[in-house]
């Protein structure tokens, strides 16, 4: 399934399918600005999105085998809620 599938979905609720497409991306917007001030997002029941911060640390060039170091960053992380969990078993 991707963004224009659940659009779809949206349209068969709202009244048209350019609603369903401001409401999908009013959703997508909502979370990524939320996540993008370090906010983490609960939806009950489905999950929650979050950011996680990764310390630098040492890797491999899989090419050269030489040793590099992999930065730190802030990464976006989802954890799946317990109903999610059930329903996907």
């Amino acid at each position: 399934m991707n963004k224009g599938d659940i659009i779809n979905e949206v349209a068969k609720v709202v009244a048209t399918k350019k609603q369903a497409k401001a409401a999908v991306d009013c959703f997508i917007e909502t979370i990524s600005n939320a996540l993008e001030d370090k906010e983490a997002v609960t939806l009950v029941g489905f999950g929650t999105f979050k950011t996680v911060d990764r310390q630098k640390r040492q890797g491999k060039n899989p090419r050269t085998g030489k040793t590099i170091t992999i930065p730190a960053k802030t990464a976006p992380k989802f954890v799946p809620g317990k109903s999610l969990k059930e329903r996907v078993k």
